[in-house]
């Protein structure tokens, strides 16, 4: 798919030109906007704007921190959490339905304590609750303040320390629900629950025949990893009814799967599992609430289609098709309109977090190459071949002339792997044959038809922009899925881009690497961007709070990102609440088996035998001593600072310095230690090196 050339080649360049090629108002849903100055601003409430250059340059030029950062804003996640439960109220005053509706966070979406802390503060009058399905997790909800009738959901497999735990969020007068997997889990939590005289809520998960749509189409249906059949249902209400605690079960779960892009499919899902509820509230269960589980999706490339980076429907018309399908099934089967609940995760904390990745460097087949070089008089004729496809190709041969071009290639590298052709000669050729490339990109951009040839080649000839970031760690669902998420530099959007880019990352890792942009049709190659030139470029990863925070790894040790958590205050006026520094080298290193210690001692056993042998001298121990330790406590992330006088300074510490060099670095401060800074002020008071938290 090819750029639309009024956009990139032709006539002025504006903002709304900007808004138009990049898509921002189709995926941003009002969050986010390009401003008349160009800028990517966020928009979280009527009159509330702040452009994201500018907190980027407070943090990085005044305050000094170090990037790649996420910006983190919580207005928008407690905006989502809003928008998501006045959708449902809407829905429920339009059909008259006499149910109500709970919404429930899955908080494996995204564990940061910023954000269950802003999710669970933001639903509070909602009801809103949380979803656990670890005991860790369940620890982490049961310390969050809740609504008395929030839901607190435990899902997915449970040992018996899960089980008690969970039992014990009842006595602390919390809605704690037991969600039964699978059915052994029934006699273990019964057991449990007589053990500490808790009398439990259960809620029961069924697999449903329907499937989501997308990318987790898969996850549902019969071969599901978590439920109940239906025959092991009715064994539930059975086994509770010779207990005498059929009251004890309210809930049916049911889920089909994450990011479901098409909203038939919701209903199909929804009308199984309301029927499912009648069934079993006619074999007398007492059911209060009906799950639907997650599967919101958020349209990451705004083309409001069933791609499976996308929804073909809003936020109002899912709730409205969740209530006005149950409402129908219940009435049908004249049993009570329950409590809807449903688990969006995706949908709530996707809009409210931007990787924001500076571009460190440019490379590609022609960056540095303006000029076709002239044959040598002792070239081989298939490098004289490629100089007269160039000079002779026009609009009316460039087919011919390029397929010929491709053929005169793949002959120059078989004759220089035979040893016919010299390096020299191959790198001619291979210059004019990017130089034909060129040519015959220019020739067929403001064509109405380009020939199926020539798709690949804007990204054949794309520049790789090198990203100070790590795919792996902060877009993990790129790498392993093709997870499509919108990117956009975060100024400059009133100038024409110019260049088209793929994007790498700085790991050690051909995969590090992103490929794939979003398109309204498909799926776009190149990302168009500028010239970086002398100021700072940096690029917006949009979309990106949801599961990227906690699935990325620590491939080559690059660890988790700096946070900049914002508020905005009005038009163009901001607070940094909270700055959260990424993980240090030393962190991940010990993350892997290692003790700081045992690295320090090694390196100045090493060290020592260095001077013993002459190869060091003494101002040189004291300044790779203080390096490794400094880097040790570094950002593991590229950081580039103004050259001073390294050894100068070395020298100078030396002079008054009759300690011995090792012994006078700081041990390293308790991993749990913060600092935090006075008012209005950058400089903090150490007090450990982990996440320094700069309030």
């Amino acid at each position: 798919m090819t750029h639309s050339p009024s956009l990139l080649t032709s006539g002025d360049f504006n903002v709304s030109d900007a808004n138009e090629l990049y898509q921002v108002d189709r995926w941003s849903s009002g969050w986010f906007r390009v401003s008349g100055s160009g800028k990517m601003e966020v928009t979280p409430g009527q009159g509330l704007s702040a452009p994201l250059r500018d907190i980027i340059d407070e943090l990085v030029e005044e305050r000094g921190e170090s990037l790649p950062l996420i910006l983190r804003f919580p207005q928008v996640l407690a905006g989502r959490v809003q928008h998501l439960n006045e959708a449902f109220r809407a829905a429920i005053r339009e059909y008259d339905y006499q149910g109500s509706y709970q919404g429930v966070f899955p908080i494996k979406v995204n564990q940061r304590r910023a954000v269950v802390e802003t999710v669970a503060a933001a639903g509070y009058d909602y009801a809103h609750g949380l979803e656990a399905g670890s005991k860790a997790e369940l620890a982490l909800c049961l310390a969050q303040k809740m609504h008395p009738d929030a839901l607190l959901s435990c899902n997915g497999f449970k040992d018996d320390g899960f089980i008690k735990l969970a039992l014990w969020g009842r006595t602390l007068g919390k809605n704690v629900v037991i969600t039964i997997e699978k059915f052994s889990e029934l006699d273990r939590t019964l057991k449990q629950a007589k053990a500490l005289g808790v009398r439990p809520a259960f809620g029961v998960r069924f697999k449903l025949h329907a499937r989501g749509s997308g990318q987790w189409e898969e996850s549902g249906g019969d071969q599901a990893k978590f439920g109940l059949n239906a025959y092991e249902l009715l064994r539930v209400v059975e086994r509770l009814r010779e207990e005498d605690m059929l009251d004890t079960l309210v809930l049916l779960h049911t889920h089909i799967g994450s990011q479901i892009t098409d909203i038939r499919r919701v209903k199909v899902a929804v009308r199984e599992a309301t029927q499912t509820y009648a069934g079993l509230i006619a074999a007398g269960a007492q059911l209060k609430y009906l799950n639907l589980g997650g599967g919101l999706a958020v349209d990451y490339d705004g083309s409001k289609t069933t791609f499976y980076a996308s929804m073909n429907y809003t936020l109002a018309e899912y709730a409205a098709d969740v209530v006005y399908t149950a409402q129908e099934v219940c009435r049908a089967r004249e049993v009570p309109e329950p409590t809807i609940v449903t688990e969006s995760g995706r949908a709530v904390t996707a809009h409210h977090a931007v990787l924001v990745m500076p571009v460190v460097d440019v490379t590609g087949p022609t960056r540095d190459r303006e000029d076709a070089p002239e044959p040598a008089e002792d070239s081989h004729q298939v490098v004289t071949d490629l100089k007269e496809f160039l000079d002779n190709l026009t609009l009316r041969n460039y087919r011919e002339m390029y397929n010929d071009a491709v053929d005169a290639k793949n002959t120059l590298h078989n004759l220089f792997d035979l040893g016919y052709v010299s390096l020299e000669d191959r790198a001619r050729g291979e210059a004019l044959f990017h130089a034909i490339l060129k040519k015959v990109a220019k020739l067929v951009r403001g064509e109405k038809y380009v020939p199926d040839e020539f798709e690949d080649l804007q990204s054949i000839l794309a520049d790789q922009y090198i990203c100070n970031f790590s795919l792996f760690q902060s877009l993990p669902d790129n790498w392993a899925i093709d997870a499509l998420f919108p990117i956009v530099p975060v100024d400059r959007l009133n100038q024409r881009p110019t260049r088209q880019a793929t994007l790498v990352d700085i790991t050690c890792d051909s995969d590090g690497k992103i490929e794939k942009f979003i398109d309204l049709r498909d799926v776009k190659t190149t990302l168009p961007v500028h010239e970086p030139g002398d100021q700072p470029y940096y690029l917006g990863v949009f979309l990106a709070g949801a599961y990227q925070d906690v699935l990325g790894n620590a491939h080559n040790l690059f660890g988790k990102v700096s946070e900049a958590h914002v508020t905005v205050t009005g038009a163009g006026e901001y607070n940094i609440d909270l700055f959260v520094r990424g993980q240090k080298a030393r962190r991940m290193i010990e993350s892997m088996g290692y003790e700081e210690v045992m690295l320090r001692d090694s390196i100045e056993d090493q060290v020592d035998e260095a001077l013993r042998a002459g190869h060091l001298t003494p101002v040189q121990e004291f300044e790779l001593l203080e390096d490794y330790g400094e880097e040790l406590l570094g950002y593991t992330y590229l950081e580039y600072e103004d050259g001073a006088d390294v050894i100068e300074g070395a020298e100078e510490r030396l002079r008054g310095n009759t300690v011995r060099v090792s012994e006078d670095i700081p041990p390293a401060p308790d991993d749990l230690a913060t600092e935090a800074a006075t008012a209005g002020a950058d400089k903090t008071a150490q007090a450990g090196e982990r996440d320094y938290l700069v309030r």
